[in-house]
């Protein structure tokens, strides 16, 4: 009996002991594959979440299905589509032209037309529309603003004297020159972990250093992308999620509810830079939102000098081939999305584990890709979906002209 009993009690320290390790390496587990298949579709199961509602009507994607027999080439050899979705471990794929559906497919394993994606920094595109929204309608006077004005807690900490501009630009010139979510100390690392385990996210963003002058140099930033978040939301007296729905999502004509997960510890907040979830389809139509120079269905819902200011405008340090360590060499940056030059001059929105929103609004051609890549970052598969994604906006362009 007391062999029986200690046996219990060791096996109960140890299934203890795993908790503990569980819970502290959470966001570990979370994103390895092949669990990630499954957290990338169920955030709502694991984390507190604040619902973005849509409206009533929901404007149409006509299917038109056809085949897409693209093929691109990368490393050498042409590739198809099949092993782009195979290499990069595609979830879902939703390609729009002229605002019809032309082709869909959902590879994932617990992926389907209406299951709502982990998007991660796609999150950063949607809150630089609801700047531009803010800005719109005055919650946020002028993007030259101090982020101070609105986040008074940042007083006195490496933000003063950045505005909304720099944050927009990733130019702030506060934390980590290079954003690596493997280092352990990381600012990132920090940042995710307190949001995931219950610490906080204040606290973290207070104690970022300034690394470069604001202003001068493009250094990726999630902790930029959630100091913006918090400016909105002060500037307008609503959550993330309630200002989203009220002035986007309830407008786009969604097919479904998106939602952000929300930090752990209270006062809950949304991750500006990577909690949304959505439904490609909806995801979608805010790229034809984008497309269309900010009006969807007759209504003006962004500016449209706000969608062409994300298209890049010819800031040196932000232009493609100029972003430095923290930036691959096909992308520039502007407005809180990737910009990608060239004579069309498409522009996406892109999340870790291999998230993309690609809007070519010359070719009239919208493409949403999920994905549940091992690792967050990963250079050879991003060039690979780029290259990809661009052959199939050239190939639909040149068919239909």
């Amino acid at each position: 009996m007391q062999i029986e009993a200690g046996g219990w009690l060791l096996g109960a320290a140890a299934a203890g002991a795993g908790a503990v390790w569980l819970w502290r390496h959470q966001d570990e587990v979370m994103t390895r594959r092949p669990v990630n298949e499954w957290t990338f579709t169920h955030m709502n199961l694991l984390m507190p979440t604040e619902d973005v509602r849509r409206g009533g009507d929901v404007f149409p994607l006509p299917r038109r299905p056809r085949p897409l027999e693209v093929t691109y080439g990368f490393e050498r050899r042409e590739r198809s589509l099949a092993e782009l979705h195979a290499r990069t471990n595609t979830t879902s794929f939703v390609v729009l032209q002229g605002g019809e559906i032309v082709h869909e497919s959902y590879p994932g394993y617990f992926a389907g037309d209406d299951v709502r994606f982990q998007l991660f920094s796609m999150t950063k595109s949607v809150t630089s529309m609801l700047i531009g929204i803010a800005l719109d309608e005055g919650a946020i006077k002028d993007v030259t603003d101090p982020v101070t004005v609105y986040c008074r807690e940042l007083v006195d900490s490496a933000f003063e004297g950045v505005t909304i501009e720099h944050l927009l630009d990733m130019s702030s010139g506060v934390g980590d020159l290079v954003e690596d979510h493997t280092v352990q100390d990381s600012l990132i690392s920090r940042f995710t972990k307190a949001a995931t385990g219950g610490g906080s996210l204040h606290e973290v963003v207070s104690s970022a250093e300034r690394s470069t002058e604001a202003g001068t140099q493009f250094s990726y930033s999630t902790i930029d992308t959630q100091v913006l978040g918090w400016a909105l939301e002060s500037a307008t007296g609503h959550s993330l999620a309630q200002y989203a729905s009220e002035r986007l999502w309830s407008r786009i004509g969604a097919e479904h509810d998106a939602y952000y997960w929300l930090t752990r510890k209270h006062p809950r907040t949304a991750i500006g830079g990577g909690s949304l979830n959505a439904t490609a389809r909806d995801m979608a139509r805010l790229g034809l939102l984008m497309s269309r120079g900010g009006e969807l269905d007759g209504q003006r819902i962004v500016p449209e000098e706000w969608v062409v200011r994300s298209r890049g405008r010819g800031v040196p340090h932000l232009e493609v081939g100029a972003l430095g360590p923290s930036g691959y060499p096909h992308y520039g940056y502007s407005n809180k999305w990737w910009t990608l030059g060239g004579e069309r001059r498409p522009f996406t929105a892109v999340g870790i584990h291999g998230q993309y929103l690609y809007v070519d609004p010359d070719a009239d051609v919208v493409i949403v890709k999920t994905s549940a890549w091992p690792t967050a970052d990963d250079p050879s598969r991003d060039a690979e979906t780029i290259t990809a994604l661009r052959a199939v906006a050239d190939h639909l362009h040149e068919d239909h002209r």
